[in-house]
C-alpha cells in the first residue's frame, strides 16, 4: 500500500479557495475508489505547507492513473490546476510514501 501527498502552500487570505480545491480532489479520488484526504496542519514547520491532500494506492501505477486521467476530461483537469495554482505560493510538494506493514 502506498500513500500520494501534496503538500501546498498558499497565503491564509487564500486558504478557503485552497481548501475548495483540495475538497474537489478528495471527491475525484473517491470517484476513482480511491481514499483521498485534505489533511490541514495545526501546527507545522517554519516553511512547511499551509495544507496537504492524500490518497492512498494499492499500486504505484494508480498514482500516475490519478495525477493525468484522474478526472473525467483532461481539458477540466487542466482548467482545475490553472485556477488552483494562481492562488499557490511555490509549486506543490509531492511525496510517494509506502506504508509499512510487517
Amino acid at each position: 500500500m502506498y500513500v500520494a501527498r501534496f503538500s501546498y502552500d498558499v497565503s491564509p487570505i487564500n486558504r478557503e479557495q485552497a481548501i475548495d480545491f483540495i475538497r474537489s480532489e478528495v471527491k475525484e479520488a473517491s470517484r476513482m475508489r480511491l481514499k483521498g484526504r485534505l489533511l490541514v496542519p495545526l501546527t507545522r514547520a517554519h516553511g512547511g505547507s499551509s495544507l496537504q491532500f492524500e490518497v492512498e494506492l494499492e499500486k504505484l501505477d494508480q498514482f500516475e492513473a490519478f495525477r493525468h486521467r484522474g478526472r473525467k476530461m483532461q481539458n477540466k483537469t487542466q482548467k482545475w490546476m490553472k485556477a488552483f495554482s494562481k492562488i499557490l505560493l511555490a509549486p506543490p510538494v509531492v511525496e510517494l510514501l509506502r506504508i509499512d506493514s510487517p
